[in-house]
């Protein structure tokens, strides 16, 4: 028989229910707290102890065509600080006693003083880098490693800790200005940003690597996890530049330039055979190390970049398309008058004469604007504007230079005045290295060849790249081209020119230049360019050297006079430098009159 419960019974059973359920939400919470929180808080916990750094790559090298170094990456590292580790000293903090915490407060203004000892500057502009909240700040970049290794001396004789380095190379140029304006030079990002290092910026760059390691106040943590991706340094790039005749080339252009008092200048310096370019040299230039003290306009490559009315050196091109049509011969008469008339404006040559009897060939030895013209009249002006065309005149090289301009030549549809212009030179515009091309191309038996820089590129492990590749074609036929060759040398071998042209012991073929410059700001002639163009030696041309001068203001102004000199000098360099034998026999003397 059941007793009835009594009210003291009945508490103590709803006491003992309530307690079982209590009991039954404690252990659903031991359970989330161990089992699903602990979970996140050891996630959080391994996300503040991993550290993930950039492992910066090694720009590749730029070296000149017998590996002498133009532009390279020395070692210099990022500062990194560690603030979370600054902030115990790299001291457990529950661990640390009193003078403990008194070293760890000192830390950053200690750690600040190193830094500005070595570093420069004010110890106060460190301080916010070492005590943000992170495990990983940068302090300077590309410092010295030399410089980083005192500094740690420093703090490790002070006794302090969260200072650690990563690599990143400084760009610098061994040779300062030496073709500063073809090699180009790098931001301060350490990136392309002029020349060369612009166009190749991401083949020199290479691929940055990275790290991830699990770190603790006391630093990286030796058995913890630790993912390493190796960087891939940049490629290298050797240059058909040759760096001796280049540094020759470049104080020789800066003396004809400063004696002209002329604004720039350039010089080219080709194998005629191979479009390699052996000199490329521009003035005034700058220190590649310090782009940022430069005036902007003299960090470009000007042969690619200015365009401008080549005058009579033009007149070799016009001569070759006549030649290879078969509408003359060097031998063809021309009565030349006085004056000739184009489009009701006469055209007149740079000297004064009555009626003269030339021969082609005299045409081109007395730089005859007014036989220009009448030999180019007995020629279909389209065709004349379609060789120029052929001969790379109207569209960029191909090489891929910042700001390279096209230049521009009539279309084919022309007027008869605009022909006689371009025959002799004005009324189209060319840049230097397009010149050069189209003269080369001329006299090396007729075939373009894209101007070339590179000779070749490889990778830090040997393995070849690819290098850009040239165009390839025939212009005119290799007769032709030797009957140009007969004309041209008529400008140093003939009575024109044999007293101030010839380099003992090598026939050369030339050809002078002087043109007005078209002035974008009144659009309007203002002033001239003047150049001069030699190939050497005639029975087998290699060497090509070819000198523009702009706007000379000392007087003189004819290309005869102020950049022959130069061409002069540079092809006396170039010749048994590059092992060409001399000539066997002397110029024929060939008639310029009759």
């Amino acid at each position: 028989m059941r007793l009835p419960m009594g009210r003291p019974a009945l508490r103590i059973q709803v006491a003992m229910i309530i307690l079982g359920m209590l009991g039954s939400l404690l252990v659903v919470r031991a359970v989330v707290v161990q089992g699903i929180d602990g979970t996140a808080y050891a996630a959080q916990a391994a996300r503040q102890m991993s550290v993930t750094r950039t492992i910066v790559a090694s720009r590749g090298t730029i070296s000149d065509r017998y590996g002498q170094s133009l532009a390279v990456s020395e070692p210099a590292v990022n500062i990194i600080a560690d603030p979370s580790q600054i902030a115990t000293n790299g001291k457990l903090e529950r661990s640390m006693k009193q003078k403990d915490k008194e070293k760890a407060a000192a830390g950053p203004a200690v750690i600040s003083g190193i830094l500005a000892k070595y570093l420069g500057g004010d110890p106060s502009l460190y301080v916010e880098s070492l005590t943000r909240n992170t495990k990983y700040s940068i302090v300077a970049k590309q410092v010295p490693r030399y410089t980083y290794l005192k500094i740690t001396q420093d703090l490790s004789e002070a006794g302090y800790v969260g200072i650690y380095s990563e690599s990143n190379p400084i760009r610098t140029y061994p040779n300062s200005s030496l073709a500063s304006n073809v090699i180009g030079f790098v931001n301060s990002e350490g990136e392309g940003a002029g020349g060369l290092e612009y166009l190749f910026n991401t083949q020199l760059s290479g691929i940055d690597g990275s790290e991830a390691y699990q770190t603790s106040p006391n630093g990286k943590i030796p058995t913890g996890q630790n993912v390493l991706v190796p960087a891939q340094n940049g490629v290298d790039y050797t240059l058909t530049i040759d760096a001796g005749l280049q540094y020759q080339v470049e104080r020789r252009l800066q003396e004809a330039v400063d004696a002209a008092k002329a604004s720039s200048g350039i010089v080219i310096v080709s194998n005629v055979n191979t479009g390699e370019l052996l000199a490329l040299a521009n003035y005034p230039t700058f220190n590649a190390n310090s782009p940022g003290t430069a005036i902007p306009g003299d960090l470009g490559n000007r042969a690619a970049t200015d365009p401008y009315e080549p005058g009579s050196v033009q007149k070799v091109l016009t001569m070759a398309a006549l030649l290879d049509q078969g509408v003359i011969t060097p031998d063809t008469k021309v009565k030349v008058p006085s004056f000739i008339l184009s489009g009701g404006r006469p055209i007149n040559d740079a000297f004064s004469h009555k009626d003269i009897q030339l021969t082609a060939r005299g045409v081109v030895a007395n730089s005859s604007n007014i036989g220009t013209v009448m030999l180019a009249r007995q020629m279909d002006k389209r065709i004349l504007v379609e060789y120029l065309a052929k001969f790379g005149l109207g569209k960029k090289t191909g090489m891929g230079w910042q700001g390279e301009s096209a230049g521009g030549i009539p279309g084919a549809d022309i007027a008869d005045h605009t022909r006689d212009q371009i025959a002799f030179g004005q009324g189209l515009s060319v840049t230097a290295l397009q010149e050069a091309a189209a003269v080369a191309a001329v006299t090396n038996g007729g075939v373009y060849r894209t101007p070339t820089i590179v000779k070749s590129a490889t990778t830090t492990d040997g393995k070849a790249m690819p290098v850009p590749e040239g165009e390839e074609r025939r212009v005119i036929s290799p007769e032709a081209s030797a009957q140009v060759l007969d004309m041209m040398e008529s400008v140093v071998a003939s009575k024109v020119g044999k007293n101030r042209f010839p380099i003992e012991g090598y026939r050369m073929a030339a050809k002078s230049g002087a043109a007005e410059r078209v002035d974008p700001a009144c659009k309007c002639y203002n002033g001239y360019v003047a150049s001069f163009v030699g190939v050497a030696p005639v029975e087998s041309p290699e060497i090509l050297v070819y000198v523009v001068i702009d706007r000379p203001t000392a007087g003189q102004i004819q290309g005869s006079q102020i950049a022959a000199p130069v061409v002069k000098d540079v092809m006396k360099l170039a010749l048994p430098r590059y092992g060409v034998a001399p000539s066997t026999e002397a110029a024929p003397d060939r008639p310029i009159e009759w």
